[in-house]
């Protein structure tokens, strides 16, 4: 049989539960962070932080996120692809990343990261003639930038808002 012993003072019983409860305070927040949560406004509403962070966990919050821009879409991707954000930026993506910083992203911070293009077919594009498309780049659940493309020879490409 084995035995051990040890004494307990008053002084580390107390630093241990305060280091115990600091390991709790800090491990709810940081989970709280993590997984979002709603935010309780002056109106009595809440308003989910999935809104504020562009979560596109699932196809209805990417769903979501389009038809805020006033898009209708074919309700699944017509294609979904894994795709790596350079690490370092050649002329095509720097003017692909201006299309982003102009619409509050920016993919210089996913440099070198693996993510997915989720793309939607959209069915209410005014004035064009062939298939355009809402793509949109998702690193751990969160829309980090996208465009709306045709796939027409001589098509164009914006971003999220339709540009006049």
């Amino acid at each position: 049989m084995f035995m051990v012993s040890f004494r307990l003072s008053r002084k580390r019983m107390v630093a241990g539960v305060l280091a115990l409860a600091l390991v709790v305070c800090l491990g709810y927040v940081g989970v709280s962070k993590l997984f979002g949560s709603s935010v309780e406004t002056s109106t009595g509403s809440s308003v989910s932080s999935e809104k504020r962070k562009n979560t596109a966990k699932t196809n209805e919050q990417r769903v979501n996120f389009a038809k805020s821009f006033g898009w209708e879409l074919q309700e699944e991707p017509v294609e979904i692809l894994e795709v790596i954000v350079p690490k370092e930026f050649d002329e095509t993506y720097n003017g692909y990343n201006t299309i982003q910083k102009q619409q509050g992203y920016n993919l210089e911070k996913y440099a070198g990261k693996r993510c997915k293009r989720y793309s939607y077919l959209i069915t209410n594009y005014p004035s064009a003639e062939g298939e355009v498309r809402l793509n949109m780049l998702v690193y751990n659940d969160k829309i980090i930038g996208g465009d709306v493309c045709s796939m027409d020879l001589n098509g164009f490409m914006h971003g999220f808002p339709l540009e006049s």
